[in-house]
Parts: structure tokens; C-alpha cells; sequence
């Protein structure tokens, strides 16, 4: 259901009605997240406001190192490189004051490895994991895994006995539209306790009397309310007047007037993130154009004029206010894999695209539908306009559809949508998490995100590879093979990468994390 601004401004002040204390953030971005059970959606904002509830055995921290959370230390077992040993935090308990435990290690990955899990991917090459003792777990890995404590920094861990009395152990399906209790209510480990839920509206916590991590982080705000606002206008004035103190998702446009008021200041850094086009090159014939009986996304030629045909100097500085670096690979720079000149081969060519569209067969162009969120990424909506008219000038009409990301999403999960904008952080820091989710052939446990219908054996046996290739020159030269096949065949048309802007009011003292994932247990309070 829509809400209006006047309903937004509405939930604010009744939020701000009530006397604060100096302790009391309130934190405010574009999305709420999609769901609080930890394993159902792999997606950013989600798990941003799951890590205040919950912990994983292993983070990173704002310089992008490793920062032990559950686990305290983790190595690859002396006589068995198969299998990876993690030593618990002792004295850590879950809200509801039961003990946390190796029982609940083993739990929580055998929970994440389901098939509705969205975290499935990350955790594919383990075969086993053991409980040795209370404080001890042993994770067994199908070959050698030299990264993985990389894709452990998103897998939350719950209380077995809790999911088990709340008849919760099955992932939610999310996109089939199931609630279950984990949906709306948490028992973590976290900084921060759940009070209270009202999805797309507003979300209570407050601080955890019994945190393992008391003296250890600042601490030093003791309850939050997160207030998802998808009007941009309404959050710039919420922030400006005071109606909030954090907000992420800052719209370009409002960059300098929000730094220019007084108490208020804006920090950037470059975000762990790229926004690209995704096109199902995979079906015989596709619904979203007039095209009968073939499928123009199937050429290769035609996937190239439409990356030819985007001008993403024109997206940096008009729609984005400079706020962009523009992407020519699905990578961002901080990922291993990642290099300068695969990120500068995508340049705008109008007439080459044109030739390229008639060589194809399209001289005259056809019509194709965009999805895209108007909620999720940076001027999202705002971007796939741009796209519209500059695609239009090949010959190609697209008819924008534009909505929440909580309806979009499930158009790409469940092999919905033809032509959609998609933005992917890389939490491992290493291009294997982007393989698993993006270029591997859709199977049960891997390529759940890979929505353009490539599938190519050589590739998918070269990607599985890289779970255990401990030679790290010849892993990196597949690395290097498996993107020179992605951007020969233009799987995706990318578009740039985020650069992040928080604005915050100046007694709020925090560092921009460029994966975008706020931990506020680290936020000072002046």
C-alpha cells in the first residue's frame, strides 16, 4: 500500500513526539528491509538492519579487514586443509537470555544451505559442519576453500531452541509470500534488541543489557528508530528539520544543502557497489517486446549497441550530479579480479550501435519493457529514464516499469523480467561471490540471481573450481578468463559505480563503511 508524504511525515512526528535522549538515533534511507529472517534475502539494506539484531562469526570492518564477531580467531586445520576451524566467542547469549553455542554454529549454515535460502550460494562448498565442543565448530569444505571466512560476514547466526519452539526452522519462501514468525520477530546476539516491527513504516530497537561487546565498542546509542522513507524530497526535509539524524540513500541533488545547514555535515566514500542492466539472452522468445517469435537479446550484437548506446558520462553528471564512476565491467574496483581496462571498455557509439542493430537484423529497432526499482539504488528510477532515451535513439522503445523493490526483486529471483536494472555489492571483496550469483547457469544452489539464461558448462566447472583453488595465480587467471567470457558475450550492460553520501546530524560520529552497512554498536553520540 502507498503511503503519502503527508502519512510519512505523519509517522515522524509521532516518532519525535515523545521526549528523546541524546541516545536516540533516528536513522532514516529509501527501503526497509525486505525481511528479518536471516536467511531468506541476500540483499544490502537487509541485512543492515539485521546486523544491529544479529551477528555472523566473522566481519569486516570500514577498511574492508576481517573483525572477529561470534568466532574470536579461524584457521584452516593443521592436518586437513578441507576443513576450517572456528573458536567461539564465549559468554555471548542470545536476547532471550539462552547460551549461544557451537549447537547453534551448526545449526544456523545447515539453515543457510536450504533450498528458499538466499545465502545458499555464499555457503555451497561446505559439506559438513561439526560441533567439536561447546566453543568449538569445525567447518568441512568440498576441497581446499582459501575464502571462506569472506562469505561468512552476512550469515547470522540463530538460536537453534528458539527457531525450533517457533516453528521457523524452514526458511521463509519470500518469493512465494510467505510470513513466518522470523519474518517480523528476531532472537540474536546483536548490539540490539527488536521492540518493535511495523514493516515499511518503522522499526524500534533498543540497546541489549547483556551485549558480550559492552565495553568493547562505543555503545554509545541506546535505541534506534529506523524509518524507511522512499520520497527523496521528504527525507532531506526530514533531515533538515531535525527529524532525523542519519540518513543514508542522500539524493545527489541535496548534497550541498544539506551540508551547508547548520549542525548538519555529509561524508562520502566510494561505495562496494555497481548498478548495471541485466537481459535474458537465454529464451527462444521473450514478452516484454513486439518481437514474435525470436528473442533480440539472444544476439550479441544487439546487447552490445545497447551498451553502445548508453552514455554514461551523460548518467555521472546529469542524473547523478557527479556522484558516479562509470563502469564498463560488473565489478567493483575493490574486488579481486577487477581491472582498469576491462573497466573502461564500455564507451558510447551511437552510429556503431545502429550499424551493429542493422548487422543483427534490427535496423528499425523494436520495443522492450525495463524493470527497475524506484526504491533501492541511488536515482534508480532516475537512471532507467536516461536509459530509455538514450536506447531510443538505436531504434529501440522502452517502456519503463518502475516499482518497489520488494516487487522488483522477485521479477529477477524468479525469471520474471527480460531487461532490468540490478545493483550487486561484494561483501568477499573476491569476483567468485559475483560468478556464484551472476554468471553461473541457474541451478538449486547457485546462479539464483543469474537471470539472463547464460549457461556455459566450461565456465560453471571453472567458477566451482574457484572454491578451491589454493594456488592463487592460477585461481586468479581463471578469474581472468571467466571475465573476459562475460564481457565478450555483454551478459550486462554496466552502468557505474555507487559513491556513497551519508548525511547525519554532527553530533552522530561515524566513518562511511563502503559496503553501506552501518553498524551502529560503532556510532558516538556527541
Amino acid at each position: 500500500m502507498k503511503r503519502t508524504t503527508a502519512t510519512i511525515i505523519g509517522a515522524l512526528l509521532i516518532t519525535t513526539a515523545a521526549p528523546l535522549s541524546a541516545e536516540t538515533l533516528r536513522w532514516a534511507r529509501s527501503g526497509d528491509a525486505l525481511t528479518l529472517d536471516p536467511h531468506a534475502q541476500n540483499e544490502g539494506p537487509t541485512h543492515t538492519v539485521r546486523h544491529q539484531i544479529y551477528e555472523p562469526l566473522v566481519l569486516r570492518d570500514v577498511s574492508g579487514g576481517f573483525e572477529p564477531a561470534l568466532a574470536t580467531d579461524w584457521a584452516p586445520k593443521a592436518d586437513d586443509p578441507n576443513v576450517w576451524v572456528f573458536n567461539l566467542r564465549e559468554g555471548v547469549t542470545f536476547h532471550d537470555g539462552a547460551a549461544f553455542t557451537a549447537d547453534d554454529v551448526v545449526f544456523s549454515i545447515e539453515r543457510a544451505k536450504q533450498a528458499n535460502s538466499d545465502m545458499k550460494e555464499l555457503i555451497g562448498s561446505i559439506t559438513e559442519v561439526r560441533a567439536v565442543d561447546d566453543f568449538t565448530v569445525e567447518i568441512v569444505t568440498d576441497g581446499p576453500n582459501p575464502i571462506l571466512p569472506a562469505n561468512l560476514t552476512n550469515l547470522f547466526m540463530m538460536d537453534r531452541e528458539w527457531t525450533e519452539a517457533n516453528n521457523t526452522v524452514a526458511v521463509q519462501d519470500f518469493e512465494g509470500g510467505e510470513i513466518t514468525f522470523a519474518t517480523l520477530n528476531t532472537n540474536g546476539t546483536g548490539a540490539y534488541v527488536l521492540t518493535s516491527r511495523e514493516p515499511d513504516v518503522k522499526t524500534v530497537m533498543t540497546a541489549y543489557d547483556k551485549y558480550w561487546g559492552i565495553g568493547q565498542f562505543p555503545l554509545e546509542v541506546t535505541e534506534i528508530v529506523y524509518t524507511p522513507i522512499q520520497n527523496a524530497a521528504t527525507r532531506v526535509a526530514a533531515m533538515l528539520s531535525g527529524e532525523i539524524d542519519f540518513l543514508q540513500d542522500m539524493p545527489v541533488q541535496d548534497l550541498e544543502r544539506v551540508n551547508a545547514a547548520d549542525g548538519l555535515m555529509v561524508k562520502q566514500a566510494p561505495q562496494n557497489r555497481v548498478i548495471f542492466f541485466g537481459m535474458n539472452q537465454g529464451a527462444d522468445d521473450i514478452e516484454a517486446d513486439n518481437v514474435d517469435g525470436k528473442n533480440p537479446l539472444a544476439d550479441v550484437r544487439v546487447r552490445k549497441a545497447m551498451s553502445m548506446a548508453i552514455n554514461r558520462d551523460a548518467i555521472q553528471q546529469v542524473v547523478m550530479r557527479g556522484q558516479s564512476l562509470p563502469a564498463g565491467m560488473i565489478a567493483p574496483p575493490f574486488v579481486n579480479g577487477w581491472t582498469a581496462e576491462m573497466d573502461a571498455e564500455s564507451s558510447t557509439d551511437i552510429e556503431g550501435a545502429k550499424a551493429l542493430m542493422a548487422e543483427a537484423g534490427y535496423a528499425d529497432g523494436f520495443s522492450l519493457r525495463l524493470d527497475c526499482p524506484n526504491d533501492r539504488y541511488i536515482n534508480d528510477e532516475g537512471i532507467c529514464q536516461a536509459a530509455v532515451g538514450m536506447l531510443g535513439q538505436i531504434g529501440i522503445t522502452v517502456n519503463l516499469d518502475a516499482k518497489p523493490k520488494a516487487q522488483h526483486f522477485p521479477l529477477i529471483s524468479g525469471g520474471t523480467t527480460d531487461f532490468y536494472m540490478l545493483g550487486w555489492g561484494v561483501p568477499t571483496y573476491d569476483s567468485e561471490y559475483i560468478f556464484n550469483f551472476l554468471v553461473h547457469g541457474r541451478e538449486a544452489e547457485i546462479g539464483t540471481w543469474n537471470n539472463t539464461g547464460f549457461n556455459n558448462a566450461d565456465v560453471n566447472g571453472m567458477i566451482k573450481s574457484l572454491a578451491s583453488n589454493t594456488d592463487l595465480e592460477a585461481r586468479n587467471a581463471d578469474i581472468a578468463k571467466i571475465w573476459r567470457v562475460v564481457q565478450d558475450e555483454a551478459l550486462y550492460i554496466p552502468i557505474h559505480h555507487q559513491v556513497l553520501n551519508w548525511g547525519m546530524a554532527e553530533k552522530v560520529g561515524t566513518e562511511v563503511d563502503p559496503n553501506d552497512q552501518p553498524k551502529i554498536k560503532h556510532f558516538t553520540m556527541k
